[in-house]
């Protein structure tokens, strides 16, 4: 059974830093693109982080670029998202997804079809 569980997300004031986790078991993701996204309340999910097979190719979205940063340990089959200098905006529910098609992902995009494996998210709350 595949399933990604993310882990980290907290309540923090603004300007604070959170480190989010994500493990994937029940297969071996290292073929996979993995993506944060995130769903602020009342809003649709958006990308906010994607990642190549091997971490060498990395896509954020205009609101983080500079302040997060996707990474990924295949041997841990885990991905991670190191978030700094947060705004209230930064508020969501966070999900990590893998795109688990069964073929090689080539290049990491922020589009949510593409991902078919996600978790239950770990929310995020950033106060002024």
């Amino acid at each position: 059974q595949v399933q990604l569980v993310e882990s980290g997300g907290d309540s923090v004031q603004a300007g604070g830093s959170l480190r989010l986790s994500c493990a994937a078991s029940g297969y071996t993701y290292s073929s996979d693109c993995m993506g944060w996204f995130r769903q602020p309340p009342g809003k649709e999910r958006e990308g906010v982080a994607v990642i190549s097979p091997t971490g060498g190719i990395t896509s954020y979205a205009d609101s983080v670029k500079g302040r997060f940063t996707i990474s990924r340990d295949n041997t841990k089959n885990t991905v991670f998202l190191q978030m700094n200098s947060l705004k209230p905006e930064d508020t969501a529910m966070y999900y990590c997804a893998a795109s688990g098609s069964g073929s090689y992902c080539q290049v990491p995009r922020m589009r949510i079809y593409e991902y078919n494996y996600w978790g239950q998210g770990t929310q995020v709350t950033v106060s002024s």
